[in-house]
């Protein structure tokens, strides 16, 4: 159900998926997707997409969105626009984590991932 987390926060060291997250009322709306980064290490970066799926068995073969790769700690927003995929009811994080350089090469991140629905009045007063 939306709002909700995709991932609430969560601290890791490799590549994972979250636990999907039901669309409820809010399938077939726009989502902004909030990416909170909130613990890193120098040397490493973090790559998230979002994957829908109609019944939270086949997630299909390419993520709906995915935001840019991230370096740094911080708040990163992203819309994801679901009007023309209805019949989407679930949501999951993916999420893919490197480390390059010096000492440990395991990487280790703390963040979460934020969806809300955007009300067509807000898309509105952006046009």
């Amino acid at each position: 159900m939306v709002p909700g987390f995709l991932l609430p926060e969560t601290t890791v060291r490799e590549a994972g998926n979250g636990s999907e997250l039901d669309l409820g009322d809010s399938r077939g709306h726009v989502l902004l997707l909030t990416l909170g980064i909130t613990r890193i290490i120098e040397q490493e970066s973090l790559d998230v997409a979002v994957w829908g799926s109609v019944d939270a068995k086949e997630w299909g073969s390419k993520p709906l969105v995915s935001f840019p790769q991230k370096f740094y700690c911080g708040t990163y927003q992203i819309l994801l626009d679901l009007t023309q995929q209805p019949d989407l009811r679930f949501l999951r994080a993916n999420w893919a984590a490197q480390r390059w350089g010096k000492g440990d090469h395991k990487p280790l991140f703390g963040f979460y991932v934020f969806a809300q629905e955007i009300k067509h009045q807000v898309l509105a007063m952006g046009a």
